[in-house]
């Protein structure tokens, strides 16, 4: 109903706009005024010469989407109204053939500030990203809200706009997007991932197919989150469609041995030595080449494969550990991510036991990641019993995620946990934001106070690396360090690594994390 009666509004703001830019009515204009004072007098003639100029400001209003619903919370166009504002801008683009283009933005890790700030601080961010969106752009472009983290920009007609040039303004917003919000004396960051699509470019012959084409150039910015920008192109077309097939072969490559682990590596930030790998799995397709994990982790936990693709990454990340050791690198232990349906296995430690067993490794080369929220959500049940029999047996319980799932002081000493790894959140800018110190130092204080080592995790720049190591995080992870790499990569950075720390001259003797 509201969808029609926004329709009809648009119609008739269209007649009207035609109506007033008609040139031969101003022709009439003098014949039109003198008709009307001889019909209605005087007062009639100055009410027509006051109404006149409201209406044509009416009219530019309109244009400007002034009078379409909005949201509450961000005050932008509701998703219908924007719609429909797409619609009427792609025919007239289309008429004038001149250019525009549809901007899809998405806040990363939305979900990850509704649980650390809580929902009301949320809603302000998304009202603040709104406001600076709008200051970003020109006046007459759109803004619509199309979820509760999502929004849509219609950019209006213009002559010149390429492709440079949209990426241009995706990166402006994003700038814009990226400036701290206040919250009760907080600063809260956040990023955002854009996709567009310029209407050259537009599948179909409507302003809907122009919007879905956005939508699904953002949802591939969305996997190479965050802060990615993705133009919209035939090929993510096909890549949608496929999308479903993965979920039927996702089986049959864990079987394959198609999905391994990369590695990421963490090094001390005392003494610069590597003091493990994290294992993060890859799917590396025959056809399509690498899959990140967005894609098919979703399509493994619908196919209930999850335990399977442990026990997987399990294998891997031991073999791993066992040529290490035989090329003679040092490399203490392997982190593996242990989900909730994982943990809930009643013989997931006889299961590690006899694969360490297996590889002739001791316990204390497993680091189990657990999130923050399997711990802080779990009662006295299997994956409490789980996670402390792994600490029994000498396996490292690595806390991960830490500040986004509100795990107690008790929680943490509960589970034995052997080091906790800060949130990307936190470390994000945090060598020019004083707020986001005082939050790490506090989270340090905690873990030095309870005996637990910390890890930083996301760390991208070298002046976060240098603060972390200032404030006495133990160690650092992050693509600043290096990005993810297949086994066979690890032994040339390992070796290169090490020699590079062996050309640096030692001031003073560090202690060893």
């Amino acid at each position: 109903m509201a969808r029609k009666q926004i329709s009809l509004l648009t119609r008739m703001h269209q007649l009207l706009v035609r109506a007033l830019a008609w040139p031969p009515l101003f022709a009439f204009l003098p014949a039109i005024s003198l008709m009307v004072f001889w019909f209605g007098g005087e007062r009639a003639l100055i009410m027509i010469s006051a109404l006149l100029p409201l209406i044509y400001l009416a009219s530019g209003r309109m244009q400007k989407g002034f009078f379409y619903p909005r949201d509450a919370i961000s005050g932008l166009l509701q998703r219908s109204a924007f719609e429909d504002l797409v619609e009427q801008t792609y025919l007239a683009v289309q008429a004038k053939g001149q250019n525009a283009a549809i901007l899809c933005v998405a806040l990363d890790e939305y979900d990850q500030v509704v649980d650390r700030y809580g929902q009301s601080a949320a809603d302000l961010v998304v009202r603040r990203v709104g406001e600076r969106m709008a200051s970003a752009l020109r006046a007459d472009d759109a803004i619509g809200q199309y979820d509760e983290a999502q929004f849509a920009i219609c950019t209006s007609s213009v002559r010149q706009l390429d492709l440079e040039l949209c990426i241009q303004l995706a990166g402006r917003i994003q700038t814009a997007i990226e400036d701290p919000v206040s919250v009760e004396g907080f600063s809260i960051y956040v990023s955002a991932s854009v996709g567009f699509c310029h209407i050259k470019r537009a599948p179909g012959t409507s302003g809907a197919a122009w919007l879905d084409a956005a939508l699904i150039a953002l949802q591939d910015a969305g996997r190479h989150a965050p802060s990615a920008i993705r133009a919209y192109s035939d090929q993510m077309k096909k890549e949608t469609r496929t999308r479903a097939e993965l979920r039927e072969e996702v089986a049959a490559a864990l079987e394959a041995g198609q999905i391994q682990p990369w590695f990421q590596p963490q090094i001390s930030t005392d003494t610069g030595q590597i003091t493990g790998f994290e294992a993060l799995a890859r799917w590396s397709h025959p056809i399509r080449g690498l899959i990140s994990p967005a894609e098919f982790l979703p399509a493994i936990e619908e196919a209930g494969l999850l335990e399977r693709l442990a026990e997987v990454m399990m294998y891997h990340a031991f073999a791993a550990l066992k040529a290490w050791d035989g090329a003679s690198l040092d490399v203490p232990q392997v982190g593996v991510n242990f989900a909730g349906s994982e943990l809930n296995n009643p013989r997931l430690t006889e299961k590690i036991k006899w694969e360490l067993d297996r590889f002739d490794l001791t316990p204390d080369r497993l680091a189990v990641e657990v999130l923050e929220t399997v711990v802080a959500n779990s009662p006295d049940d299997v994956i409490t019993r789980n996670i402390n029999a792994l600490g029994q047996l000498g396996c490292r319980i690595d806390l991960d995620d830490f500040g986004t799932g509100h795990a107690s002081i008790a929680s943490i000493r509960r589970f034995s946990v052997s080091r906790i790894k800060i949130d990307r959140s936190f470390v994000m800018k945090a060598d020019r934001d004083p707020e986001q110190q005082r939050m790490i130092s506090a989270i340090l204080t905690m873990a030095e106070r309870l005996g637990i080592e910390t890890l930083a995790e996301g760390v991208e720049t070298v002046g976060e690396h240098v603060l972390l190591a200032q404030l006495g995080c133990d160690h650092v992870q992050g693509f600043g360090i290096a990005r993810p790499m297949p086994f066979e990569q690890t032994l040339d950075w390992i070796t290169r690594h090490t020699a590079k720390l062996e050309d640096v001259p030692r001031i003073m003797d560090g202690k060893g994390k």
